[in-house]
This record gives structure tokens, sequence and C-alpha cells, in this order.
């Protein structure tokens, strides 16, 4: 059984992004209001005329206060959440709610990370005391595990595997090469991606999202509202999240194959959208490539390919630009870079750029008849970790 589902309930009119990588001239305040004011422009609405706001950050900040603050807001209830990698998309999704409940008539999600102030390498904050249950490896580690678990599974040559992870990374900085606001914005060659400095099993550097600073956010108002402020807005059509028990790494039947709650999310999602065949019917998908192989596994888990088919059709150039389903056209978490708190609303910010025909024509899309933008964070690691998927559209109905 599905959620009900808002499907054409609430829609985004407008959408601001900042630059992603190491924005050491900016604080964490600077980038809230440079997004924040970028959505407000692109909605043609003032900062008061936004009723209640969501605050995403991992580790940038406590309280809505972090927001509040930067903003200089007049007293306006400012909700900060967290879900692991999926915190930017989980203000989106708790923005959304509030607007189809008709507790609010114009919400922000905004996302924020300042990760390289951290001191830290990759995520920021301390693992809270446990059982001794749990994986104690890194994240690099952890997702390394897949690309043998799938060749084994298989039958698939486990240079066969890198090479098609090889090109995931190629594909991803080819797209971010041509995106002003990528972290990376150069193209890097197979043969570099391939040689590349080893990191943990069959990873190399290159195999690794990028760690950086961003902000991203979103103006969400009642669909029949929307073209009130904007001509073209973004529909939602579905938000599905599901959150895994966490059993994978004492689980003797898990396999480091799939992640099953990708698997219950995206069959959600879809159920809300009325969507049938998702290769076929989207137009884009923005997926959470924290790490070459993680991408491998979501195209099968997300539908996009069939089990044991991701290396064959990566490598047949089914996932890129001018592909049948392009993913991660901006440059994804590879290229553009990973500020927890914004990654998800980043990936809508492309949906809105690609499903209005704004994406600069370098990497713009050819619709081709289809209208459907697909965005997917996960938050963990391989058997224990939540996943979101989103679905948004350029029409009503």
């Amino acid at each position: 059984m599905s959620s009900h589902g808002i499907k054409d309930r609430v829609a985004i009119v407008g959408m601001g992004c900042t630059r992603f990588g190491e924005r050491w001239e900016l604080s964490t305040a600077d980038m809230l209001v440079e997004a924040a004011s970028a959505a407000y422009a692109s909605a043609g609405v003032a900062k008061d005329d936004v009723d209640a706001y969501w605050l995403g950050t991992l580790g940038s900040g406590s309280s809505g206060m972090l927001l509040s603050s930067a903003l200089k807001l007049d007293y306006k209830p400012v909700t900060r959440v967290e879900n692991f990698c999926a915190t930017g998309s989980e203000a989106f999704r708790n923005a959304c709610y509030a607007v189809a409940s008709g507790a609010y008539d114009v919400a922000m999600a905004i996302g924020v990370e300042k990760l390289k102030d951290s001191g830290y390498s990759g995520l920021v904050g301390a693992a809270p005391p446990s059982d001794g249950t749990g994986g104690t490896l890194s994240a690099p580690a952890r997702f390394s595990m897949l690309a043998p678990a799938y060749a084994a599974k298989y039958d698939v040559a486990r240079a066969d595997v890198k090479r098609a992870m090889t090109r995931v990374a190629y594909k991803n900085h080819f797209n971010g090469a041509r995106n002003e606001r990528a972290q990376f914005q150069a193209e890097v060659p197979e043969e570099r991606i391939a040689n590349a400095t080893p990191v943990a099993g069959d990873l190399g550097i290159f195999d690794c999202s990028g760690v950086s600073d961003g902000a991203a956010a979103a103006i969400i108002v009642r669909a029949e509202d929307a073209h009130h402020y904007t001509d073209d807005p973004l529909y939602v059509k579905a938000l599905a999240f599901a959150a895994g028990p966490g059993s994978g790494p004492i689980d003797p039947h898990y396999d480091y194959t799939t992640f099953e709650e990708v698997v219950r999310s995206s069959r959600d999602a879809y159920a809300q959208a009325g969507i049938t065949s998702p290769a076929d019917e989207l137009m884009m998908a923005e997926v959470h490539d924290c790490f070459t192989p993680t991408e491998l596994v979501l195209m099968e888990d997300l539908g996009f390919s069939a089990r044991g088919t991701a290396c064959r059709d990566t490598m047949d150039g089914r996932f890129a630009l001018d592909g049948a389903l392009p993913v991660n056209p901006d440059g994804g978490l590879k290229s553009f870079g990973h500020p927890i708190g914004a990654s998800g609303l980043r990936m809508l910010f492309e949906c809105w750029l690609q499903l209005r025909g704004e994406a600069p024509a370098g990497r713009r899309i050819a619709e081709r008849g289809k209208r459907y933008g697909l965005t997917h964070n996960l938050g963990g690691a391989p058997g224990e970790c939540v996943s979101f998927v989103s679905v948004v559209g350029a029409e009503r109905g």
C-alpha cells in the first residue's frame, strides 16, 4: 500500500541555489541569504509573504534561529529538520505537507551546510551511543562493498564493474563541467579516473562525491495559486520516504546489491504519481551518487535498469545527457558537491531548470514528450539507511 500522497496539490513557484564548493569567503548566514533571496526573486515575493520556513541542516546549526537570524525574519515559524543526507529533501517534504494541509499559504524549504569549515573531511557530528552492532567502517569503505558484491551476484567481471563505475564518474564530471554552480567544473578523462589514488576497495578518489559548502531553497504554494507567482510552476506529483530497520550489518541475508529503502520509497512515489514505467516516463533523474557504485545500484532499485544490467546500460550511454534517461545532468553529488542540508533541494533546482527549459544549452535535455523529473536522496549506509524520492512535473493533472 502506498501513501495517499498530495499529487498536484502544491507547486514550486520559486527556487534559488548558490554555487557549491569551498566557499571560504561566505558564512553559513551568507549562503542562506543568497539562496533565499534568489528564491524570493524567482517567485516575485518578499520575505514577509512567506508564512513559514523549514530549514534543513545536519551540522551547521541547531535550531530555526540559524535561519531567522540570517534572514532577519519577523517572528515567523522556522522548523529545523535533519535526516542524514536526505536533510534537504526532508525540509522540502515537510514544507509541502504544511501547505497541502491548509496550515499555510506560502512556505519555504531551505537547506544549508558549511562542511569545509568543520575541520572534518566528511560528514560532521559524532555518532550517538549504540549497542555496538552498527558498522564501524568509514563511508567509502561501506559503499565500496557494493562493487564486489554486485559482481559476484550477477556474474559480472569485477573489471567490468570498475569500468562502469569509471563511466559514472566521467559522465557526472562531464555534466558538471557545464554547470556554473558545480564544485568541480572540469571534465576528467576516464583513464585518469580509473587510475586515481585508491580510497577503499575498488573506489578511487574520483569515485567519491565532493565535500562542499552550499545552500538551496524552494518556495511552495497551493497548486491553484501557482500561476499568481509564475507562468511555469512545477507541480509536486509524489513525495515518498522510507526508513529501514537498520539491520544490514548484522543480517546474514543482506548481500550489498540493493537498498531496500530505495525500492520501497520509489515504489510508493510511482504509485502516488501514477507512473508505471519510470524508465520511459521520466525526462530526467537526479540521484544520490555519493559513490559511483551507489549510482549503479540505484539504477536498478529505481527501476531504470533490469537487475544485473546497470553496468551495461551505463556503458551504452543510457544515462548520459543525450541518453534515453539522463541521470544527474547537473553533475550530481560527484561533481556539483554534497553540502548535506542543501543536496536534496539542489536536485530539485535542476528539475526546475530542465523542466522549465532554462538549463544552459550545453546540458539542456531534449523533452521528447516527457515532462516528469525525479529526485532521490539516501542517508546512512548500505543496509541501514533512509531514502527519499520525489516526482515533479511541469503540468498539473
